[in-house]
């Protein structure tokens, strides 16, 4: 009987560890943009599933924002249309719309619904286009000083967060399709998931923005080294904005609308690590990139304070 009290005591150690954070984070919302590997490997999917759903069970208010590349392009190409991008950004026909209005709507959202309703009644599925949460406006990226038409491609014109705060107060997850429609044209636009995670964070007045992608984080000189800058201000990434990968760039654009628009963090995480909702949540240590506000050095879980210094 000791033996066995013994073998179990570093699970209670683990979840008292837990405890500042849990108060800290009691009621308040994390907005998740749902990415990368994470979307792709069936054991990554499983384990983001459990860490949302432990979210929600340890108090807090998770929502789920999702795009779907591999997905889109996978099924583009089972219809002969050819996936073509400009500025980063994927060149959306309106019969391409149509592909991934039914990829984002009825596959990807579709999966990771069930996948968290697996532990119980819980995750509702919705787009942007649902009671105009999101609202958007044709996108034309300047390319050589020129602006260029890439098609039914948005730019979030509006925020709406009625239905998701209705459905986190009903202790529901909200699961977004980055879909969006335009009140100007009546067309249903395609929306950058992390540019819509970061306007959702923000209009819901999150706790938290996170990010999942397939990097440890924002490397401090890519690629010299693989360090990863464990936390910056938002004045710090600014500078660092121009000098980033296109990959990596709505990333932290969204990260840092998000922490200049009233989210106290926003952290972008390797969605290739299990449960790395979890550890960078409930540790101090934290596995990836935190951004702060500007005069925020560091957020611990013993108190909200901030004090006046750069990035540690």
């Amino acid at each position: 009987m000791t033996a066995r009290k013994h073998t179990a005591l570093p699970k209670a150690q683990i979840l008292i560890e837990a405890l500042p954070w849990l108060t800290r984070h009691h009621g308040k919302t994390v907005v998740i943009k749902f990415g990368g590997n994470a979307m792709v490997d069936e054991d990554l999917k499983a384990a983001f599933a459990q860490d949302v759903v432990f979210l929600r069970q340890a108090g807090l208010k998770p929502v789920v924002v999702h795009g779907g590349g591999p997905q889109i392009s996978a099924q583009l190409d089972r219809h002969g249309l050819v996936s073509e991008f400009k500025a980063g950004l994927r060149v959306t026909t309106p019969e391409a719309m149509d592909v991934v209005r039914m990829v984002l709507a009825g596959q990807v959202q579709r999966e990771l619904v069930g996948l968290l309703n697996q532990h119980g009644p819980l995750a509702v599925g919705m787009t942007g286009e649902d009671a105009h949460t999101i609202s958007a406006t044709r996108h034309r990226p300047r390319i050589d000083g020129e602006l260029v038409d890439i098609g039914r491609v948005g730019e979030i014109t509006e925020i709406d967060p009625g239905a998701i705060e209705a459905l986190l107060a009903d202790g529901r997850i909200p699961v977004i399709s980055s879909i969006a429609r335009s009140a100007d044209d009546g067309h249903v636009y395609n929306v950058n998931a992390d540019t819509a995670a970061a306007a959702l964070a923000a209009a819901l007045g999150a706790e938290t923005l996170m990010v999942l992608t397939d990097v440890e984080g924002l490397y401090e000189d890519w690629p010299n080294n693989d360090d990863v800058i464990s936390r910056l201000t938002a004045t710090e990434l600014e500078k660092l904005l121009p000098e980033l990968s296109s990959g990596m760039v709505p990333k932290m654009e969204g990260c840092l609308f998000a922490v200049r628009n009233g989210v106290n963090t926003a952290r972008v995480l390797d969605g290739r690590v299990q449960h790395s909702i979890l550890l960078e949540i409930f540790t101090d240590e934290g596995i990836g990139t935190m951004v702060v506000p500007d005069g925020r050095e560091r957020v611990t879980a013993a108190t909200t304070e901030t004090t006046v210094g750069g990035a540690s």
